[in-house]
């Protein structure tokens, strides 16, 4: 008798939330067939892997894969590129957006600030497709706009995009000019959230605008600082794949290959399939550590947690 009256409540919540489910249903069905079924792919990087025979019938070989992918004599230098340049994008990533929250907020004209966040945004909504031809076309020796202005002061045209010094640093600098605006939104938002009286209490102590962005504007931001610090630890092993496709070639391999495009040159371009996913899966469970590991730190120094 107390069991019936003790499931009677949870039956009838449950029949009350049903059309809730029932319009998730076709959201976890999507997930399931994009999300879930391609997994069966990684038992390639335990197999020999042969198309024609498929995922049941290639030939098991254990971890064979993993131990050839890391004897390859550039697997090394791919991570350091990876790890190198993700850092690099990370910390200006974060940098760039914080100074044109801070400088936008002091604009009090509200159509100059308009204007100026809607142009840094535009490159967002680009594709690296379209950006990288507009680079390319720009960087260019023989016909790009660099090209005009060295020759206007008389010095050699550097080809950039060819430099295996300056090409990861070209990667940070076109990857913080796309995404810097989209930043600045967050930042912004975090800034508008700050209690006005604090500004006004400043203003009464003689605090000059410089002052009152030290001391309550950064201090207030801080929290969202930290929250988005944290998280971009996931992304330690993704240096932005689409972005160095777009704008590499073999010249800078040396510098410029990350693990992505390391994967997609072995796996679509040599057919090495096992090896490739090998390293793919290795690249997930790493970046699954660091996710953890930053959400664990989000929870801890900025109260974040996602239920």
């Amino acid at each position: 008798m107390s069991a019936s009256i003790k499931y009677k409540p949870k039956r009838a919540s449950f029949r009350r939330q049903l059309p809730l489910h029932l319009m998730l249903l076709p959201c976890v069905i999507v997930v399931l067939i994009y999300s879930y079924y391609p997994m069966v792919g990684l038992s390639i990087a335990f197999q020999y892997y042969n198309p024609r025979m498929g995922f049941f019938g290639s030939k098991w070989i254990g971890l064979m894969n993993f131990q050839y992918l890391m004897k390859m004599p550039n697997f090394g230098q791919v991570i350091f590129n990876t790890v190198y340049i993700s850092l690099m994008k990370m910390i200006a990533g974060m940098l760039v957006p914080i100074i044109y929250a801070l400088l936008l907020d002091q604009i009090r004209v509200s159509s100059l600030k308009r204007t100026i966040q809607t142009i840094i945004y535009i490159p967002h909504f680009l594709s690296w497709i379209i950006l990288g031809g507009i680079l390319i076309d720009l960087l260019s020796p023989s016909t790009g706009l660099i090209r005009d202005i060295c020759n206007l002061i008389g010095v050699e045209t550097p080809f950039l995009l060819a430099n295996p010094t300056a090409f990861p640093y070209l990667l940070v600098v076109t990857d913080v000019w796309k995404g810097a605006g989209y930043g600045t939104i967050i930042y912004l938002a975090a800034i508008t959230s700050i209690d006005p009286s604090l500004y006004e209490a400043a203003l009464m102590d003689g605090a000059n605008r410089f002052k009152q962005m030290i001391h309550i504007t950064i201090p207030g931001m801080m929290p969202i600082i930290v929250l988005m610090a944290t998280l971009s630890l996931g992304n330690i092993l993704s240096a932005g794949q689409d972005q160095v496709l777009t704008l590499y070639s073999p010249i800078v391999y040396q510098t410029g290959d990350i693990l992505d495009t390391f994967v997609y040159r072995i796996g679509l371009k040599n057919n090495q399939f096992g090896v490739a996913t090998a390293a793919g899966l290795f690249k997930s469970v790493v970046s699954f550590f660091f996710i953890a590991v930053g959400y664990g730190l989000a929870y801890r120094f900025a109260d974040y947690t996602i239920f």
